[in-house]
């Protein structure tokens, strides 16, 4: 070997050495779906190039946390709440999901009583951590959220300066996105507002008329979204629908709301996903991306089930600011990780 040869053999190795040092990104890095064999209602916060991880475990909240989301199954799982044996949080602990508002980090999820487990027992219940990472420090319950109707899937958004609260409320046969302002991260304002109910077929397949699993998402334009899952979760035709406002928009108008006729990421037969959806959305550590993550099976007839998994990839943007989120990825592709993300140590 030349000395030219040499020196390039070297220098190649210490830049794989470098790319392999904690804190450096690997260029090319790949993972593949689903992240992990079960998991209902997922849900990522990514802050500071660190990702928290939460999903549906029925009597618990657990994090896990990790700078790889590809990875996901190797992260550390810290168990950050546990249901009470009696009361109206005691079961049924659902779609829990962690924001970091004001400086704190907060958890909304869904319960019931074991005593009534059923729909007219259904809440949602919020807790607080001032600890600047939310595996660690004391989660401290701020209770039930006092909305007008039972309901499930709370979730929270700031807008110009305003906290807003979105949840799936039971009204009669059939579930309504209904939206309130928020006086702190744990108190609802008025009015409370219902801004959408099922009134496509494709929202009523499995013998209920159901919108749930609201998302809110602000695009580059400054148009505003609502994303929401439709349909009962056992049919393998649940899939997400979209409601759009102008970005200057009123969020409480419920005039101000316009619904997609159909859905916008719904089964793909051809990649063996079957009912996609209760989906989040989330940046890429570099802040130039968007993505997703949302539950599906990967079988029809698969139901509510555990086989439920959760997968992530990356939407784009449309020249006229509105989301595609494109069609499921097939179990086992080889997907491009987020923009920015760094090694592990």
């Amino acid at each position: 070997m030349t000395g030219r040869g040499r020196r390039a053999a070297l220098a190649a190795l210490a830049l794989a050495c470098l790319a392999a040092l904690p804190g450096h990104a690997r260029a090319g890095e790949t993972f593949r779906n689903p992240l992990l064999p079960s998991g209902a209602d997922p849900w990522v916060a990514q802050r500071d190039g660190v990702y928290y991880y939460t999903s549906t475990l029925g009597d618990r909240i657990a994090l896990w946390k990790t700078r790889d989301i590809g990875r996901l199954d190797k992260a550390p799982v810290t168990v950050v709440w546990r249901a009470p044996a009696s009361g109206p949080e005691s079961t049924s602990v659902w779609a829990p999901e962690l924001h970091f508002i004001a400086g704190k980090w907060y958890l909304y999820y869904t319960a019931a009583d074991k005593a009534h487990d059923d729909d007219a027992h259904r809440h949602v219940f919020v807790l607080e951590n001032a600890s600047a990472d939310p595996t660690q420090g004391q989660w401290v319950s701020r209770g039930m959220l006092k909305t007008a109707r039972n309901g499930i899937d709370g979730t929270v958004f700031e807008l110009r300066g305003k906290l807003y609260f979105v949840y799936s409320a039971y009204v009669g046969d059939r579930s309504d996105l209904v939206i309130a302002p928020m006086t702190n991260p744990w108190t609802l304002g008025q009015p409370e507002v219902d801004i959408a109910q099922p009134t496509y077929a494709w929202e009523m397949q499995g013998g209920r008329k159901i919108l749930e699993g609201p998302e809110f998402l602000e695009g580059p334009t400054g148009k505003l979204f609502l994303s929401y899952s439709a349909s009962a979760c056992w049919s393998d035709h649940y899939a997400l629908g979209l409601l759009g406002a102008a970005p200057d928009a009123d969020p409480l108008d419920p005039a101000a709301w316009h619904k997609s006729p159909t859905p916008v990421f719904a089964q793909s037969p051809a990649n063996g996903v079957y009912a996609p959806g209760h989906n989040g959305f989330f940046e890429s550590p570099d802040g130039t991306q968007t993505w997703i993550i949302y539950h599906a099976n990967g079988g029809p007839g698969w139901k509510c089930g555990t086989r439920r998994s959760p997968r992530i990839q990356q939407m784009h943007w449309r020249v006229d600011g509105t989301p595609d989120f494109g069609v499921p990825a097939k179990a086992g592709e080889a997907l491009a990780v987020p923009s920015g993300q760094t090694a592990t140590p």
